[in-house]
């Protein structure tokens, strides 16, 4: 989930802190990648059909493999340089969400087959998408992919979320990529959605800086983390009819949760008992993440060719020619990449970003985006 309702009320109340970026402006740039949620859209998104997904010989789904493979392809083409982050154990305090996941799961599977049963196309699709679970297998095999494709792969202690912007504090990496805005609240300085999206349509890169997410917010970065919490983030629930704007109102006026409690109206607003806040505000503030330069194995190196071609084409029924073309691609953008981001000796050009303007209510002159399907590489289908 992340945090709840904060891409709008970022928009909505600090839309200088969010900017729209061409793909290419990354190049030569190290970005930590959120592993998880880049192979959950991969799941819901590639060659799938409704139930359908791609999978190999064995009836082992393949979607994952082939949405890391060619979006990773496309990074490195692009000169940037990725590293994976998958998630370690979850914190004890993330339990009761992970339940309601479990439990959404179950239901979405039990209204699936409500839908395949009277053929109700719409609702095949809505719910097959809620069904979706990345498993061990999933991150397994995106682990070994990556590492014939040369590109480093960290294992997380906790959560992959933490992990990243740890390595953005530290330098290691320009920036995180993620879907869950929680990135912003472990404070990683700089954040990116959008960057993994693996639909045919080209949607920008959406980059916020935290430091102007603060300084437009007026807020430190404590309140910054206590407003999070009060919207509605994994660790615990939120208080029912506090959304993100009335949580933005409230820590201004009050400053933090503490002084907020003292003052709210509670038979007005009912606060969870034996309320966690504290303990999500110092997962938020002292996260378990690794620091040691051994530990974290940061190194991008050549393809293992024949090691590529056995896992994807003999493994997973992946197409030979299309796989041999792709290593090329993978070797030639190494070489390009190599040469870095020249901007110490050369002026750099016009930064092509384009800072987002909250959107007046839509007219009916907009055309319906086109819905087509990406390129499958291996597999076939299966229901």
């Amino acid at each position: 989930m992340g945090i709840k309702g904060l891409t709008k009320l970022l928009a909505d109340n600090a839309p200088k802190a969010m900017k729209e970026q061409k793909f290419e402006s990354y190049f030569g740039r190290k970005i930590a990648i959120d592993a998880s949620m880049s192979i959950y859209q991969f799941l819901i998104v590639v060659g799938r059909s409704g139930t359908e997904m791609l999978t190999n010989e064995a009836g082992e789904v393949t979607s994952h493999l082939q949405g890391m493979f060619s979006r990773t392809i496309r990074l490195l083409e692009a000169g940037i340089k990725p590293l994976y982050v998958f998630d370690g154990k979850p914190p004890d305090l993330k339990k009761q969400e992970l339940a309601k996941r479990y439990s959404k799961r179950a239901d979405a599977t039990e209204d699936l087959a409500a839908a395949v049963e009277v053929g109700n196309k719409e609702d095949i699709e809505k719910y097959s998408k809620r069904t979706v679970k990345v498993t061990k297998q999933h991150n397994d095999d995106c682990k070994r992919l990556l590492r014939l494709m040369g590109v480093p792969v960290i294992e997380a202690p906790s959560e992959a979320e933490a992990q990243c912007a740890a390595l953005c504090k530290s330098g290691k990496v320009y920036a995180v990529a993620s879907e869950d805005m929680d990135s912003l609240t472990f404070g990683a300085p700089r954040f990116l959605r959008h960057l993994m999206d693996p639909s045919s349509r080209k949607i920008p890169v959406m980059e916020f800086e935290v430091a102007k997410v603060l300084e437009e917010l007026n807020l430190t970065m404590d309140q910054f983390i206590d407003l999070c919490i009060l919207s509605g983030c994994d660790y615990c629930d939120s208080i029912r009819g506090i959304g993100g704007q009335t949580a933005l109102k409230l820590i201004r006026q009050h400053g933090s949760i503490e002084n907020i409690l003292e003052n709210i109206n509670k038979e007005r607003y009912q606060i969870p008992e034996d309320w966690p806040y504290q303990e999500a505000r110092r997962l938020f503030k002292e996260p378990v993440a690794l620091s040691d330069e051994e530990q974290l194995e940061i190194k991008w190196s050549a393809p293992d060719e024949e090691g590529l071609i056995s896992f994807l084409v003999n493994e997973n029924g992946f197409n030979s020619d299309r796989v041999t073309k792709a290593i090329e691609k993978i070797k030639a953008a190494k070489n390009k990449s190599s040469q870095g981001r020249l901007e110490s000796f050369f002026k750099p050009t016009a930064n092509p970003s384009v800072p987002i303007k909250r959107k007046e209510t839509p007219q009916n002159t907009a055309k319906e985006p086109t819905n087509k399907k990406p390129k499958a590489g291996g597999g076939r289908k299966k229901k």
